[in-house]
């Protein structure tokens, strides 16, 4: 059995003297991890770094052996990544997600597409540039997995208008007119989960993203698992409530 595909560096542990084991969110065979030999060497330890995109080898006598990956650097962002908080910060957290929420060796290359989009703009600029980004990746996540949200109208009147808010229970959105007696109990919908391109995103916009999909991925995919929300991912929420705090 082998293969090539594009992978972006999810995780990597020591095995043995000198070999790592590698879990990688690669292009067209999803979440896959194998036996790097020799990747615990000087040599190899600077590819093998969470957030950098790899071009990657995988070989082995049946298919569900864990195989070995031979693997070239494509794009380097790991440093970058790490030398700021808040990069480090959601780094860590789609890491996290991507290894707890994905199925070994299912693909879904539209997670893997939009994670290399968002771990580039990472390292341009902090969370209210790519805070947005990240929500709409585990919107994605979501849906990739069977869980998809559905914000085309309201589940009260049929409305595509006026949509505020989430129902915690359905997923489905619900307009102000329908959601506002019961606002305490429904998720705030940001403007910019419903496609608006020229909505301006507040940082209590990208917390409330955070909480919405933050629920989802813990009650329909997570805990179905008997996982509990990364510690990563909560640190994201954290920093995302930090910059609440800051704004006003």
């Amino acid at each position: 059995m082998e293969w090539s595909d594009d992978a972006i560096v999810l995780s990597v542990r020591a095995h043995g003297e000198s070999g790592a084991i590698l879990e990688a969110l690669t292009r067209s065979h999803g979440r896959h991890l194998g036996l790097v030999r020799g990747g615990g060497s000087r040599r190899s330890k600077p590819a093998l770094q969470p957030g950098n995109t790899l071009h990657m080898q995988w070989r082995a006598r049946l298919s569900e052996h864990l195989g070995n990956f031979t693997a070239e650097l494509d794009k380097s962002r790991a440093g970058d990544l790490m030398e700021g908080r808040e990069a480090l910060t959601g780094l860590n957290a789609l890491t996290a997600v991507a290894g707890a929420a994905l199925p070994e060796r299912e693909a879904h290359e539209p997670v893997f597409e939009v994670a290399n989009i968002l771990l580039d703009a990472m390292t341009e600029d902090g969370l209210p540039h790519w805070g947005p980004l990240y929500v709409r990746w585990e919107t994605g996540l979501l849906e990739a997995l069977g869980f998809g949200l559905d914000l085309s109208k309201c589940a009260a009147t049929g409305t595509a208008e006026d949509l505020r808010y989430v129902s915690p229970r359905t997923g489905r959105a619900v307009c102000g007119e329908a959601g506002v007696p019961y606002a305490g109990r429904l998720f705030a919908l940001p403007a910019f989960l419903l496609g608006s391109q020229n909505a301006d995103v507040s940082a209590a916009d990208i917390a409330d993203g955070l909480a919405l999909t933050g629920h989802f991925l813990l009650e329909r995919v997570l805990r179905q698992q008997g996982k509990v929300m990364p510690v990563a991912r909560l640190r994201l929420d954290a920093l995302a409530a930090h910059e609440v705090g800051e704004s006003r």
